[in-house]
C-alpha cells in the first residue's frame, strides 16, 4: 500500500474520539442528571462510566501497540484474538451499532433547530415533523462522504470541533439568570433521589462512549502504534475532565427545577447561549455523526476482506475500494442506506438500548482481550503500551455489571443476537475452527499454576477418597481400540486418563515424525468423544517404556496411581511381556489392571460382572469401585454391576452379610438381586464357574494375587476363552469405601 494512502496522524483519532464523548447527551440531557441526583450524583456516573471507558482505552491502546492495527480498528483486534468467527460475530453488532449510531446523532442534531419548530408552529399551526430537517442532512452527510471520502470528514471535524469547544468556553464564561438564588456548597451538596441512580445512569451513559471511535481509522493511519494509545486515551481522560466541570458549573448555576425542566438550560447559562449552546449542539452531533460515517464502513470492509459473508460476489463489492483514494465506496454507501432508513423511522428509542448493549460487549471483549494477554503471558505479546491487568479486569467486570444494571432484558436479548449471529457464521465457515492462541496461551497458564499448586500444596489423598489416574500403553492403537475404550470409560467422570501409543523403535528423526504422524491419526480417530489424554511414546522395549512411562506426571496434578496393559488373550508372547514387568511397576507402588481382549462384541446391556474369590479379597473394593466409575459412561447407559462372591459353604452368611455391609455403607448402585454367593465345589474350578455364569457380560473384572504368578505363571490368565473383554485387577493397597 503506497505510503500516501496513509495519509492520517494522531489529530484525526483524538478529534473524532473527543467529538463523539462530547455528543448530544452534553446539550440536552446532562442538566436532567444533574438536578435529579445532584452534583456528587453525577460525579458517581462519571466515574463508574470511566470504570468502562478508561480500561477500555487502555486496552485497546495495548493491543494496537502490540502489532499493526490494520483497517476495521476493534473489528480487527478482536477477530485476531478471538478468531474470525467470533470476531465476525462481534463485529457485524459492532458495525450496525456504528451504522445505526449515525441515525442518532443526525435525529440527535435536528434538536438545534428547535426554534425554527417552534417558529413555525407559532406562525402556522402545525408542527414540522423532524424529519424534515434530519432527512436533508443525512442526504448531504451522505453525499460529503461518497463523494469526497474521510479526507473531507476529517477536515469538517475540526472545524465542528472549534465550534464546539467555543461554545464549551463560552458556557464556562456565562453567569446566566437562573444563576440567582443558586448556592452551591461542594461540601455539604446532597445526593438526591439515589433509587434513580441507574435509571439516570442508563441515560447518561451514552456520554461517555465513543472513545473507540478513532481507532475505526486504523486503516488509514501513518503510525497507529503511536497515534490510537495518545488519540484514544487522551480524548478519554480529557472527556472525564470536561464532564466533571460541566457538572460544577451546571449545579452552581441553576436550581434542580430548572435543570430538570429545561432541556436547554445550558442556553440560559452561557454566553450567547441563544446562538452557541444550539450551534455546539449542532457541532456535537455533526461531528459524531462525520466520525461514524467515516468509521462504520471500514469495519464493513474488513468484514468483507475478512470473507465474513456467505456470498463471495457481496465480499469482494464490499471490499473494493476506491482507485484515486482507497475509500471504502461500496461499504460507505451501504452505511449511508442503513443510516437514512433509520433517520426516516425517526423514532428509534428501543434499538438505542440494544445498541448501547452492543457497544459495551465491544468494550468488555477488548478489556477481556487485554486481561488474556496479560494471564496468558505469551512471549509474542509485547505491546510498547502496557496496562495492568487488574484495570482490564475491571473493565470487562463493570461493563458487564453495567449492562445489566441499564437492563436487562435488552442484555439478554443483545447477547441472544450475538449468539444466533455466532451460530450462524460458524455454521457458514465450518473451515475457520479452531482454538486461538489467546484462549490457549491462558489455559496453558492455567494448568500450570494449578500442577504447581497442587505440587506445592502437597495434597494427600485418602484411600478412602481415592479416584484412579491411569496410564495405558498399547501398541496396538491401530489393530483394536479396546484399551483405548477402557481408559475412556474410567476417565469420562471421575477418573483421569494418559493413553499411550507405543511405537517400538529407536528415538530418531524418522521415528520421531512418524510418532507426530501416528498422534494425528489417533486424535483424528479417537478425539470426537474422547476424556482422555493422547501422546506417543518410543521406545526399543516394552520393558524402558513402562519404566519412562510410570515417572511421566498425570495430567490431573495428582500422581498416576494405576497402569493399564492389554493384550490378545491368545497371545502367549505379550502377556510374558507383561508378567516381566509386573515387579517394575510394583516397585512404583501402582493398581495394576490388564486386559484381555476378545473379538467378541462388548454386548453393554448384559453389564459388568464382578468376581470376588477369597484368594484375592484385597482386590475386592478396587474391582466395585472400577465397576461404579466405568458405568458412569453414557456406553453403559442401562447396564448394571452383578457381583459374584466364591466362598466356602461356611462363610457363605458372613459374606453375605459384609457384603450388604458394604453396598449400604458405601451407597453403591447395587441391588441386592444383583449379588449373588456362589458356593466353591471340590469338582469344578472357579474358571468355569465364571465361564458359566458371565459368557454374555459386557466386561468381566477378576483380582489377581501377585503371589500366584511366582506359582502359576500367566496361566493364572487363561481358560476364559468363553468370555468377552476379562479386565484382571490387583491393588497395590487395600481400598477403602465408606
Amino acid at each position: 500500500m503506497s505510503e500516501n494512502i496513509k495519509k492520517f496522524g494522531t489529530a484525526p483519532v483524538f478529534f473524532t474520539a473527543f467529538s463523539t464523548i462530547l455528543g448530544a447527551i452534553l446539550f440536552l440531557r446532562f442538566g436532567f442528571a444533574v438536578g435529579t441526583l445532584g452534583f456528587f450524583g453525577v460525579i458517581l456516573i462519571i466515574l463508574l462510566g470511566h470504570m468502562v471507558t478508561i480500561p477500555t482505552s487502555f486496552a485497546i491502546s495495548e493491543l494496537a501497540t502490540n502489532k499493526r492495527v490494520e483497517g476495521g480498528g476493534e473489528y480487527f483486534i478482536i477477530s485476531r484474538s478471538f478468531g474470525l468467527n467470533i470476531g465476525a460475530t462481534i463485529g457485524i453488532a459492532l458495525y450496525l451499532s456504528q451504522a445505526i449510531s449515525v441515525a442518532f446523532y443526525v435525529i440527535a442534531f435536528t434538536e438545534s433547530f428547535q426554534f425554527l419548530f417552534d417558529f413555525i408552529e407559532k406562525t402556522y399551526g402545525f408542527s414540522l415533523p423532524r424529519q424534515a430537517v434530519s432527512l436533508p442532512l443525512m442526504l448531504l452527510l451522505s453525499y460529503v462522504i461518497l463523494k469526497k471520502g474521510a479526507n473531507l470528514g476529517v477536515k469538517a471535524l475540526y472545524v465542528v470541533v472549534g465550534i464546539l469547544t467555543l461554545s464549551l468556553i463560552l458556557f464556562f464564561l456565562g453567569k446566566g439568570e437562573t444563576v440567582s438564588g443558586v448556592d452551591l456548597n461542594i461540601f455539604n451538596e446532597p445526593l438526591r433521589n439515589v433509587d434513580q441512580f441507574f435509571v439516570v445512569f442508563a441515560i447518561i451513559f451514552p456520554a461517555f462512549t465513543g472513545m473507540t471511535a478513532g481507532v475505526g481509522l486504523s486503516g488509514d493511519l501513518r503510525n497507529p502504534a503511536k497515534s490510537i494509545p495518545i488519540g484514544t486515551i487522551s480524548a478519554t481522560i480529557g472527556g472525564m475532565i470536561v464532564y466533571f466541570f460541566i457538572s460544577y458549573k451546571l449545579a452552581s448555576s441553576a436550581s434542580p427545577e430548572a435543570l430538570i425542566g429545561n432541556q436547554f438550560v445550558m442556553s440560559d447559562i452561557a454566553l450567547l447561549g441563544w446562538l452557541f449552546i444550539p450551534l455546539g449542539l449542532a457541532a456535537s452531533t455533526l461531528s459524531s455523526a462525520l466520525g461514524s460515517v467515516m468509521v462504520a464502513p471500514r469495519t464493513l470492509q474488513a468484514l468483507a476482506l475478512d470473507k465474513t459473508f456467505p456470498v463471495k460476489q457481496v465480499n469482494s463489492w464490499l471490499g473494493k475500494s476506491r482507485d484515486e483514494d482507497n475509500e471504502p465506496y461500496n461499504a460507505s454507501l451501504i452505511t449511508c442506506i442503513i443510516a437514512l432508513f433509520f433517520v426516516a423511522i425517526g423514532d428509534v428509542n428501543m434499538v438505542a438500548q440494544i445498541i448501547s448493549m452492543f457497544f459495551l460487549i465491544t468494550y468488555g471483549t477488548l478489556c477481556l482481550i487485554s486481561f488474556l494477554h496479560h494471564f496468558g503471558s505469551s512471549p509474542s505479546y509485547r505491546p510498547s503500551f502496557r496496562s495492568k491487568w487488574y484495570i482490564s479486569l475491571v473493565g470487562f467486570v463493570t461493563s458487564v455489571w453495567v449492562m445489566l444494571k441499564i437492563s436487562m432484558v435488552y442484555t439478554l436479548l443483545a447477547l441472544g443476537i450475538i449468539v444466533l449471529l455466532y451460530i450462524y457464521i460458524d455454521n457458514v465457515h465450518k473451515n475457520r475452527k479452531g482454538l486461538s492462541s489467546i484462549f490457549a496461551n491462558t489455559i496453558f497458564q492455567i494448568n500450570r499454576r494449578l500442577q504447581i499448586y497442587l505440587q506445592k500444596s502437597n495434597l494427600v489423598r485418602s484411600i478412602s477418597d481415592w479416584r484412579p489416574s491411569v496410564i495405558c500403553i498399547s501398541k496396538d492403537s491401530f489393530v483394536r481400540n479396546n484399551a483405548f475404550l477402557l481408559t475412556n470409560w474410567i476417565s469420562y467422570k471421575y477418573g483421569f486418563g494418559t493413553y499411550l501409543h507405543l511405537i517400538d523403535d529407536y528415538f530418531s528423526k524418522a521415528s520421531y515424525l512418524k510418532s507426530q504422524e501416528e498422534l494425528k491419526r489417533l486424535i483424528h480417530n479417537y478425539g470426537d468423544n474422547s476424556h482422555v489424554y493422547i501422546d506417543t511414546l518410543i521406545s526399543p522395549s516394552y520393558t524402558s517404556a513402562i519404566a519412562n512411562s510410570i515417572q511421566m506426571p498425570s495430567i490431573s496434578g495428582m500422581e498416576n496411581n494405576m497402569v493399564i496393559l492389554e493384550c490378545l488373550k491368545d497371545d502367549a508372547d505379550e502377556m510374558d511381556k507383561i508378567i516381566e514387568n509386573l515387579n517394575l511397576i510394583n516397585a512404583g507402588n501402582f493398581d495394576i489392571a490388564i486386559l484381555t481382549s476378545s473379538n467378541k462384541p462388548i454386548i453393554y446391556k448384559n453389564g459388568i460382572h464382578i468376581w470376588i474369590k477369597t484368594t484375592d479379597a484385597d482386590n475386592a473394593n478396587l474391582m466395585i469401585i472400577l465397576g461404579f466409575i466405568l458405568l458412569g459412561h453414557p456406553d453403559w447407559h442401562g447396564a448394571d454391576i452383578k457381583i459374584f462372591d466364591l466362598c466356602k459353604k461356611s462363610d457363605v452368611a458372613e459374606t453375605r452379610r459384609q457384603m450388604k455391609e458394604l453396598i449400604d455403607k458405601g451407597r453403591l448402585p447395587i441391588t441386592p438381586q444383583n449379588v449373588k454367593i456362589i458356593v466353591e465345589e471340590q469338582d469344578k474350578s472357579n474358571k468355569d464357574v465364571i465361564n458359566q455364569y458371565s459368557v454374555d457380560a459386557g466386561l468381566v473384572i477378576v483380582g489377581f494375587n501377585r503371589e500366584s504368578i511366582k506359582n502359576q505363571g500367566k496361566s493364572i490368565f487363561e481358560g476364559y476363552d468363553n468370555l468377552g473383554n476379562v479386565l484382571f485387577v490387583n491393588s497395590s493397597i487395600n481400598k477403602i469405601i465408606e
